[in-house]
């Protein structure tokens, strides 16, 4: 069927493109700040029905509810799998690179939380993000916005290296690769022809992929389960879809070391979220943490 217009113009393909233009233009106009706390908070809804499947899903099994039911979203909105096939080799590389990132780091994250206090796990996955922060610095002013948020986040989480072995091994393995998460997802972002939220489609079908073999087994006996389902895709939609579209329209606009500093804010968010949500008070010394890392994002300065 042809995409012409009744004379045979381009009249039909004119007007999509107007219509999409002014999507685009409200997508622009909000800045990329603002995406990222879309994305902090939406990262913390997700543990909520993380802990309801807990009680029903094996560790890695929620892990593959996760990717599984994000897959599957990203599948129907996006269908990126045109677009990847046009891409080049190391386009390919990078997309499957950062499925496989995907995968691997919820895995680990599972494990760890399973072990070890969530904000242990979150003081140490911190570690790589930082030291992102502090490789971009470049100016003492900075710096200085990094030592703040630091030990800003230090006061928020109260740092604790202590308790399982194994819990610790996968929450350093888990910083490690949220590290390369920032690292390829920033190059997806802005990469052409399949940048942002297309490359971040595609690379959540290969996610699938590579955490099938480790968590479908574990996820199985829940697929009767009408409650563990539901549960599932709200991970996976608030964790893994909503706050990676998010992340994706922030890198986009922000260098990958101011990037990689806002992330000190997520300790900050929880605990709002907090208050909000479960009316957790944060203590004088978390509201000096807050204050902290709220002093160092608002020092940093783009470099040249």
């Amino acid at each position: 069927m042809s995409i012409l217009g009744p004379r045979g113009d381009n009249s039909l393909i004119a007007h999509a493109t107007t219509t999409a233009a002014p999507l685009t233009a409200r997508v622009d106009a909000v800045p990329p700040q603002a995406y990222f706390v879309g994305s902090a908070i939406f990262h913390y809804l997700g543990p909520s029905f993380a802990v309801l499947l807990f009680a029903r899903v094996d560790v890695l099994g929620v892990a593959w509810l996760r990717i599984a039911s994000a897959a599957l979203v990203f599948a129907a909105w996006r269908r990126p799998w045109r677009k990847f096939r046009a891409l080049d080799r190391s386009g390919q590389l990078l997309i499957i690179s950062l499925g496989a990132v995907f995968a691997a780091m919820n895995a680990c994250f599972y494990i760890s939380i399973d072990r070890l206090p969530l904000a242990t796990v979150a003081a140490i996955e911190f570690i790589g993000p930082i030291a992102l922060a502090v490789i971009g610095a470049r100016t003492s002013r900075n710096l200085a916005a990094v030592l703040a948020a630091v030990l800003g986040v230090y006061l928020l989480t109260h740092v604790r290296f202590g308790g399982q072995p194994v819990g610790v091994a996968f929450a350093f393995a888990n910083a490690a690769l949220f590290t390369a998460y920032i690292v390829l997802a920033h190059r997806v972002a802005r990469r052409s022809p399949m940048g942002g939220v297309d490359g971040l489609a595609a690379a959540m079908l290969f996610a699938f992929v590579f955490v099938s073999p480790i968590g479908f087994a574990g996820a199985a006996h829940a697929l009767g389960d009408p409650i563990a389902i539901a549960a599932g895709i709200g991970v996976g939609v608030s964790s893994s879809v909503i706050p990676y579209v998010f992340d994706q329209l922030a890198m986009a606009r922000l260098a990958r070391a101011t990037y990689a500093l806002f992330v000190a804010l997520l300790p900050a968010t929880a605990t709002v979220i907090g208050v909000v949500v479960l009316r957790q008070l944060p203590t004088a010394v978390d509201l000096a943490g807050i204050a902290l890392v709220m002093a160092g994002v608002a020092l940093h300065r783009e470099t040249a």
